[in-house]
């Protein structure tokens, strides 16, 4: 069956090389980009196989297109080096290989490996200083992981959840963009989230969530262009909301380049009984122009090959401490209705062996909606609120962490970030600075300074 695979890849990698593609002739910039028979797009969700059948990286400008690494049984998931010389890529030498992250010379000369995953690894960004941010597979589970570049095995992993976790963008404040199901680690849907590199501060990039959200990318205006559905949509600076793009009837496949020219490279298709396409859109148009096609063959993940800002370095705010610090200022500010005084206690759960919640221990919540915790770092853990009479006013449906080390304060629960905090001390505080130790095995119930 190995070999069977393997031929395939090079019969298709033939196919592509001896069939003429169609080009558009206003597309002169360089692009690379990945070439698969079948594409999975949903099999991240399940830790699963995205590219049943292989898949290969191609190089195209305005005069040829040719293969990248016809050496390779498989490649794909090309990321392009801030100076656009260099190429970051998932990659497989043999067909039995696992899928490993390799970096090499923008023309596909010197691969040189950089990960020795005992499982898969793909899908790989670069970031400042010389590292990168991909995706690791676990125990059958994808988690997010940073690493550098020299040194493969100075690995930071950045997400903890009982779910998979996909990396699809390095924004310009220097976050990394992710997929995760929502509720984050529960759901069936895909939601876009953000995460520092040091995998602090995790959070949705919207609260209105939809329908499925894939594969989001941050263009030039700094927009969030993701595919929905049959239909592109955008987060802009100015809404709390998805924005609906009008763009062309048919499906999308998500990683939606900008071209110089202010054109987007998108992959396309009519329907589902038809392969992607690269095609070229002009927004604020009901055309597409055909960059490249060919029966049978999906092609997906254009990448523009030419130099880009680099993004922001964000000094990490961890500290030497084993577990972390969450201080609310107010539950009541929340887009959910609290009577006054009716939340009395929050309890925290982490996730069980099979994921279900376990409980950690709880806090008495101030008469102003405040608390402050010390709870268990580089795990899942959830909030419930529950009133006087021990009745659940509101639970998450998801789950978040906290890294080892980091202070996290919220203006209140789910309140979205455009909410600002009182000027004033919080109860809590006014009681004692010292946070309510959720991380002893000797009861449920702590009081701290209260």
């Amino acid at each position: 069956m190995r070999l069977r695979l393997h031929e395939l890849s090079l019969l298709i990698a033939l196919f592509v090389s001896t069939t003429s593609l169609r080009a558009s002739s206003s597309q002169t910039a360089p692009i690379v980009f990945t070439a698969a028979r079948v594409f999975n797009s949903e099999a991240w969700i399940r830790g699963g196989e995205r590219f049943p059948l292989g898949a290969n990286l191609w190089t195209r400008d305005s005069k040829s297109q040719r293969q990248l690494f016809p050496a390779f049984a498989a490649s794909a998931d090309a990321n392009v080096s801030f100076d656009g010389t260099r190429i970051l890529f998932a990659g497989k030498r043999h067909p039995a290989d696992h899928w490993q992250i390799w970096e090499a010379r923008i023309d596909g000369r010197e691969p040189k490996q950089i990960t020795h995953c005992k499982d898969q690894c793909v899908r790989p960004f670069y970031l400042p200083d010389f590292r990168m941010v991909f995706a690791e597979r676990k125990a059958g589970r994808f988690v997010i992981e940073t690493a550098s570049l020299s040194k493969s095995e100075d690995t930071t992993q950045l997400t903890f959840i009982p779910g998979n976790a996909f990396p699809t963008d390095v924004l310009r404040d220097g976050r990394v963009l992710f997929e995760a199901v929502y509720p984050l680690g529960a759901g069936t849907k895909s939601e876009l989230y953000t995460v520092y590199t040091d995998g602090s501060g995790v959070e949705s990039y919207r609260c209105d969530h939809g329908a499925d959200r894939h594969f989001g990318k941050q263009n030039a205006a700094g927009d969030i262009v993701f595919a929905s559905a049959d239909s592109l949509m955008r987060f802009t600076s100015p809404l709390a909301h998805a924005d609906p793009i009008s763009a062309p009837k048919g499906q999308f496949a998500g990683d939606v380049t900008q071209m110089p020219s202010g054109e987007w490279l998108v992959s396309w298709r009519k329907s589902s009984a038809e392969p992607y396409r690269l095609m070229q859109w002009a927004p604020g148009t009901l055309s597409l122009e055909p960059v490249a096609t060919q029966d049978g063959l999906n092609l997906l993940q254009p990448a523009l090959i030419a130099s880009r800002p680099v993004p922001n370095r964000h000094p990490s705010g961890l500290h030497d401490w084993p577990n972390a610090n969450l201080l609310c200022l107010n539950a009541y500010t929340s887009k959910y209705h609290f009577d006054p005084g009716s939340i009395a206690t929050v309890k925290v759960y982490t996730a069980g062996a099979s994921g279900q919640p376990k409980l950690i221990g709880s806090s008495p919540v101030e008469t102003d909606g405040s608390f402050f915790l010390h709870v268990p770092s580089d795990q899942p853990i959830k909030f419930e609120l529950v009133d006087a009479n021990g009745k659940t006013l509101k639970k998450e449906a998801g789950w978040f962490w906290t890294r080892r080390g980091e202070q996290r304060i919220c203006v209140g629960c789910h309140a979205g970030p455009e909410r600002a905090p009182d000027n004033e001390v919080t109860q809590v505080l006014l009681k004692s600075t010292d946070p309510v130790d959720l991380t002893l095995e000797t009861s449920h119930t702590r009081t701290g300074g209260h």
